[in-house]
C-alpha cells in the first residue's frame, strides 16, 4: 500500500515538475515573441523616421535649387495696387501687378472655367501657386494636376484657352511651362513656391475670397 503511495506521490510530483517546465517554456516563448515584436516596431519607426526625414531633406533641396527653365519678374517691378478698371498683364498668364482688391479662393480650388485674372493675380499675392492650362492637354493630364492642388492648400487651378503652353505654373514673379503633370520640375514648383520666399503678403487668407466654377 505505502508502495502505491509513493509511486502516485512521484507521479503527481513529475506531472507537477512537467507543469512548471511548460510554463517556462512558454513564458520564455512569449518573451521572445514580444522581444521580436518590439525590435520589429522600433526597426519599423526608425524606417519611417528616416523616410520623413529624406523628404524633409529632399524638400529643403527643390526649395533651395533653381527651377529649370522658370521664367522670373522683378518682384519688386511688379505693381501691387488695388485698382477696380482692366490691367492689361505683359504676360499670360500674369504672374503679378495690380489686381483686384477680391482674390480668388486657393485653398486647393479647382475651377473648371477661366477665372479672372485680376483676382488671380491677388491669390499670387497671398503665396498661392496658379495651375494653368489650355485645350491641348491631355485629360490624363488635367486629372492629375486637378488631385495635385485639391490637395496643396494656397493652390488654383483654372483652364487659359490662349496661353501659349500646354501646362503652366505662375507664382508671384515666376512661371514654369511643361508637357506633362509628371514633370518632376511641377513638385519643385510647388515645394519652392507655396508660401514661398517669393510671397509679398505671405500668411494672407486663401478663402473668404471668390468662388468661381
Amino acid at each position: 500500500m505505502a508502495s502505491r503511495n509513493n509511486d502516485r506521490r512521484a507521479r503527481i510530483e513529475e506531472m507537477r515538475r512537467a507543469e512548471k517546465a511548460r510554463e517556462r517554456r512558454g513564458r520564455i516563448i512569449t518573451i521572445a515573441i514580444s522581444g521580436v515584436v518590439v525590435a520589429g516596431l522600433v526597426g519599423f519607426g526608425v524606417y519611417v523616421l528616416n523616410k520623413e526625414s529624406e523628404k524633409k531633406e529632399q524638400k529643403v533641396a527643390e526649395a533651395k535649387a533653381p527651377v529649370t527653365g522658370e521664367k522670373t519678374w522683378d518682384a519688386k517691378k511688379l505693381g501691387r495696387n488695388h485698382v477696380t478698371e482692366a490691367v492689361k498683364y505683359p504676360m499670360k498668364p500674369p504672374v503679378g501687378g495690380d489686381h483686384n482688391q477680391a482674390w480668388m479662393n486657393c485653398n486647393g480650388d479647382v475651377y473648371k472655367e477661366p477665372v479672372a485674372e485680376m483676382n488671380a493675380v491677388h491669390s499670387l499675392e497671398h503665396g498661392a501657386v496658379w495651375v494653368t492650362y489650355n485645350d491641348k492637354a491631355p485629360a490624363a493630364e488635367v486629372t492629375k494636376l486637378t488631385k495635385r492642388v485639391k490637395d496643396t492648400p494656397y493652390s488654383l487651378m483654372s483652364p487659359v484657352k490662349d496661353q501659349t503652353g500646354v501646362i503652366m505654373l505662375s507664382a508671384w514673379g515666376k512661371q514654369l511651362t511643361v508637357d506633362s503633370a509628371d514633370d518632376p520640375r511641377v513638385s519643385q514648383f510647388f515645394t519652392k513656391y507655396v508660401q514661398g520666399a517669393q510671397t509679398p503678403e505671405p500668411g494672407a487668407a486663401c478663402t473668404g475670397g471668390l468662388a468661381g466654377k
